[in-house]
């Protein structure tokens, strides 16, 4: 697997693995935009995935609507202090990165 199609997928996964922990938390009333970006984040890191894998030529576009959703969820999730909302931001930042990257060749 290429590192960009590696990269896509930890954050689809870190972003489900969210979606299905914070709604089942205490506090789920505070996190509803949280959640939505965790779901759109989730959903576009599959679908850029997709693209890539298949060498299509939207591949290049899908990767930077990829990123900025991915930046979205990152700046969503960096505003809570939990470990798990600040990992989950560092992994969509570094995917947002890396979309970036692969757009730009």
């Amino acid at each position: 697997m290429t590192p960009i199609l590696q990269t896509l997928h930890h954050c689809q996964v870190t972003c489900e693995h969210m979606t299905i922990m914070l709604s089942r938390g205490q506090d789920v009333h505070l996190r509803v935009r949280q959640l939505e970006l965790l779901r759109d984040c989730a959903d576009i890191c599959a679908y850029t995935q997709k693209f890539v894998a298949r060498h299509s030529s939207f591949a290049k576009v899908t990767a930077n609507l990829c990123a900025s959703v991915c930046e979205a969820c990152a700046n969503e999730c960096l505003k809570f202090p939990d470990p798990d909302s600040q990992n989950c931001g560092r992994i969509c930042l570094n995917c947002a990165r890396e979309c970036r990257v692969f757009a730009a060749v």
